[in-house]
């Protein structure tokens, strides 16, 4: 955990640790959850736009989509 820890590649921990496959390594490699947090932290995207988009300022085109509801 610890060289996981540190950065360092698993591959290179499989080495070391004599393990014939990376998935023999991965069970032991648990996360604990401050990488579990750092990871979720850096996959994060902001799906949320900042600013309105342009076409909900357009009031003709938001009547006309507001026809196809009745």
């Amino acid at each position: 955990m610890h060289l996981l820890q540190a950065g360092v590649n698993l591959v290179y921990i499989r080495d070391i640790l004599g393990h014939s496959s990376v998935q023999t390594t991965e069970i032991y490699a648990k996360t604990d959850s401050k990488q579990k947090r750092e990871a979720i932290e850096k996959a994060y995207i902001d799906v949320s736009p900042s600013e309105e988009p342009k076409w909900q300022e357009n009031d003709d085109l938001l009547a006309w989509l507001k026809n196809f509801n009745k």
